[in-house]
């Protein structure tokens, strides 16, 4: 006799044991006098043994000579800055750990209701400077490194940039989950684990962006990450979903994959609590297939490998083919199946009825991207808890709350039926027994209107049809809001217009961004933080806390020696800059010039576009003056940084432009003292934390309508950087709190802008005479003063033919006001004032007031302290 086992078993693992201890915390088991039992061995030597938190230099040094030995098998002799990085970030992470470990504790013996942050990005940025802040242990451990012979500074040096993100929603999400622990509220966040993020930019001799895979990984294991591979989860696609009696379904066969966590710790500011991140990286059920191996089948045996290694391989694969749509799709079911399973799990484990559900948990939907969270909790309440379907979505419509990021159509997120149906077999089922009830409903509030069925239905009518998930993700939650006040009205008056006339306005609401100052002035901006701490004569921990108190510097604008020390701090902040170009691309810049930025993803709405025209106008302008005309001039140095998607062409263009546009300006001696142009390749957290803190001017020039917040503009004008813009997203309520005299508006008005473009598109008018500058600066650009005139034809064309974004309308405009700012420059001391009442008054976009505004009238959780 022998053990036999099933040949078809051979590779798979072993049934996972089930997981009762939460990882998050437990509940100790207490005698009959309620006192805690110790759970193993002698209490004494376990309580002796137990550390706390490093304050002091001693321990700290300690701390982090022990992880050179042992983390890193090294010593003295052979340590480089990035294995002294290596031992003093996995230190600090000791520390963190603690913290998190009482905070999930305290958690789990309070049972608080608890928000749970789904957001397909998170923009984290470098962590080691950001938790040493939180921790308030800078100090000591700068002087602790000093002393083990190391530079903080080039210490910090030798982190990258976490790849889990792309844009302002990514650091958006970070900034609430910063916020988020530093108001001691109960949130978690959930996102994916990239591989290789977005990609990493580079920039061809012609002017091209490329891309390769980002790997921040490759360097080894990330410290401030735990992995917790005993926490995972089966995700199934494709398959067949049979409908069973009562409206639950039986779901099978298909591709199973494995979820499994990561966790990263997120440090409040001053306060012990520390709450979590919750990052997935998807694995294969069954790993390497050993017969197809043995058969010569090489590819085969690798290949269920690397089909669910591709889910979290990177950030938004491209769409433009079948695979890529196929790819995001199960990008987003993986994280938000995972995601609810685990939220699911954790409220099982307080042992309260499911009708109870809503009272101890609240899932944020950051745009539109998990809305998928909505049928699988359908899903998990009818087909796995046997919810009766009436039941199960009250419980999903009071649970659900959905943040909108855009009002532009494309940006709205749909996915075609046989896809979803091929995929996602059962949540299109789900899908359409929701629209059913839905439309049913609608239908008896507006009998007849078959028009308003058909626009509010979730199936676009089409070939093939199309999954709306903006209308999925309205329908199925709670509240629903935009991200500043412009923004909000939009949705309610032209997206989701029906379903405001349906549910009524209540529901929709909104919540202006905000950014946290902890990072976005104390990290990126040391100089000017320690300043105002000076001045307002407090701790600092205050004021980062309540962003409100910087109104107490608006008397100092009027103070001579302050404006002086405000001047110098600016000026040091250039120099920092420059420093940072010349040593990455070796191009000197004139740090006696005005700054002025433009950071963002690159976009046609965004209208980088109109920016390197205004330049190049600017550029023609200074060619035509004399010598003595020229001296007038207030010398200006431009910056642009940001990523175009891969598939996005025109946007790829833009860069383009600007970089052959910059070697031209940049080479005239003519000019080149009085303008010069860069674009600083591989945007990133780390790098606009360099230019942000340098800028004079920043622009933030969308169409109006278009944009629905931005926070680089909160970020620029709380670092006393004044702003360039159009009357649109969070520029609107900036300009009210830092006064309208302290910006820079131009352009058209958001209820003109429809018009225009219907004029556009019937009454159409050459560029020439609408707008003969632009005309002019696009025929310079067509004859070839930039390198092949024919390679921007269909960039230029998008302006001469409909022009949607409206370029040669406001053209004239934004002249006008890049004419006001150098006006307003001359008069330096002015100037200097106008910088420090704009950071005075920002006091409002601070992240804290944004994330408590959620917690209040959304979620409906409060700050628990942990001892």
């Amino acid at each position: 006799m022998t053990s036999v086992i099933d040949p078809k078993t051979i590779g798979k693992p072993a049934r996972p044991r089930r997981h009762i201890r939460t990882l998050t915390g437990y509940t100790p088991e207490t005698d009959d006098s309620g006192k805690e039992k110790w759970p193993r061995g002698d209490e004494s030597v376990w309580k002796e043994a137990l550390r706390s938190v490093n304050t002091d230099v001693p321990s700290i040094t300690k701390s982090i000579v022990n992880h050179v030995q042992t983390s890193l098998a090294r010593q003295a002799y052979n340590l480089d800055d990035l294995g002294a990085y290596q031992a003093a970030a996995l230190s600090v992470r000791d520390d963190l750990i603690l913290n998190w470990n009482d905070t999930q504790i305290h958690y789990t013996q309070k049972t608080p209701k608890r928000a749970y942050y789904l957001s397909l990005e998170f923009l984290m940025g470098r962590t080691f400077d950001n938790a040493l802040l939180n921790l308030g242990l800078k100090d000591q451990y700068r002087e602790g490194i000093t002393k083990l012979g190391f530079n903080m500074e080039d210490l910090l040096e030798q982190e990258r940039d976490a790849a889990l993100g792309n844009g302002g929603l990514g650091r958006l999400a970070a900034c609430y989950l910063d916020s988020s622990a530093s108001q001691e509220l109960p949130v978690w966040g959930y996102g994916l684990r990239y591989q290789y993020g977005i990609f990493q930019q580079l920039i061809s001799p012609e002017g091209q962006q490329l891309e390769q895979p980002d790997p921040w990984l490759a360097g080894g294991e990330n410290p401030w990450e735990l992995p917790r591979l005993d926490v995972t989860y089966e995700v199934r696609f494709y398959g067949t979903a049979d409908r069973l009696p009562g409206g639950r379904a039986l779901w099978h066969g298909g591709q199973e994959v494995l979820a499994v966590a990561y966790d990263v710790m997120v440090p409040g500011c001053y306060t012990k609590n520390t709450n979590n991140l919750r990052l997935w990286e998807s694995k294969p059920k069954r790993g390497f297939d050993l017969n197809s191996f043995n058969a010569g089948d090489y590819e085969h045996a690798v290949e269920s490998s690397n089909s669910a290694a591709a889910i979290t391989s990177v950030l938004y694969p491209n769409d433009h083919t079948t695979f890529g749509k196929e790819l995001r799709l199960k990008q987003q079911y993986f994280w938000t199946a995972a995601s609810l399973a685990d939220i699911v799990r954790r409220f099982k484990n307080i042992a309260k009825p499911f009708s109870e559900f809503p009272d101890y948990v609240a899932i944020q939907l950051n745009d539109t991207h998990p809305t998928l969270a909505i049928p699988e909790l359908m899903r998990i309440l009818v087909d796995e808890e046997e919810i009766p379907w009436g039941k199960a979505w009250d419980i999903v419509t009071n649970t659900v709350f959905y943040t909108n990021h855009t009002v532009l159509p494309e940006a709205l997120e749909k996915w075609p039926v046989p896809l979803m149906e091929h995929l996602l077999p059962r949540h299109m089922q789900i899908i359409y027994d929701i629209n059913l009830s839905f439309l049913q409903a609608v239908e008896k509030k507006f009998p007849g209107d078959r028009d308003r069925l058909a626009r509010m239905s979730l199936i676009e009518e089409g070939f093939p049809k199309q999954v709306r998930m903006a209308h999925l993700a309205c329908i199925g939650s709670r509240k629903v809001n935009g991200v500043a006040e412009l923004h909000s009205e939009l949705v309610r008056t032209t997206i989701l217009k029906d379903f405001v006339e349906f549910e009524g306005l209540s529901k929709f609401s909104n919540v202006t961004n905000g950014i946290t100052p902890r990072r976005w002035l104390d990290q990126c901006n040391p100089e000017l933080s320690a300043l105002i701490t000076k001045t307002l004569e407090v701790d600092k921990s205050v004021w980062l806390k309540d962003l409100e108190r910087l109104k107490e510097l608006l008397p100092y604008a009027e103070d001579a020696a302050f404006r002086k020390e405000w001047a110098a701090i600016k000026q040091r902040n250039k120099e920092r800059l420059a420093h940072h170009v010349e040593t990455t691309l070796g191009l000197t810049v004139n740090t006696n010039a005005m700054f002025d930025v433009q950071i963002k993803r690159l976009h046609e709405y965004k209208r980088q576009t109109l920016n390197i025209l205004g330049v190049i106008h600017r550029y023609l302008g200074l060619k035509q003056m004399s010598a003595a005309e020229r001296k007038k001039v207030n010398p200006r140095v431009v910056f642009f940084a940001g990523k175009a998607a891969p598939g996005y062409y025109i946007a790829k263009l833009t860069i383009r432009l600007i970089v052959n546009a910059a070697r031209v300006i940049n080479a005239d001696p003519d000019t080149r003292d009085l303008l010069t142009v860069y674009f600083l390749p591989d945007y990133s957290v780390s790098l606009a934390e360099v230019l942000i803190p340098s800028s004079d001017i920043s622009q933030h020039i969308s169409t109006a309508g278009t944009e629905a917040s931005g926070t680089s503009n909160m970020k620029f004008c709380l670092n006393g950087g004044l702003l360039v813009g159009t009357v649109d997203g969070a520029n609107i309520e900036i300009a009210e709190a830092v006064g309208e005299n302290n910006v820079f508006f131009f352009g058209h008005l958001t209820p003109a802008v429809e018009d225009l473009r219907y004029q556009h598109m019937y009454r159409p008018v050459p560029v020439e005479e609408k707008c003969p500058a632009l005309a002019n600066v696009l025929d310079k650009i067509s004859s070839g003063m930039f390198g092949d005139g024919e390679v921007y034809e269909p960039l230029l064309n998008t302006i001469r033919q409909g022009d949607f974004y409206l370029l040669t309308d406001d053209f004239d405009s934004y002249i006008g006001a890049l004419d006001m700012v150098d006006k307003a420059y001359l008069d330096k001391e002015e100037w200097i004032k106008k910088s420090i009442r704009t950071t005075a008054n920002m006091g409002k976009f601070s992240s804290d007031r944004a994330i408590l505004e959620y917690a209040e009238s959304f979620w409906s959780i409060e700050p628990i302290k942990v001892p």
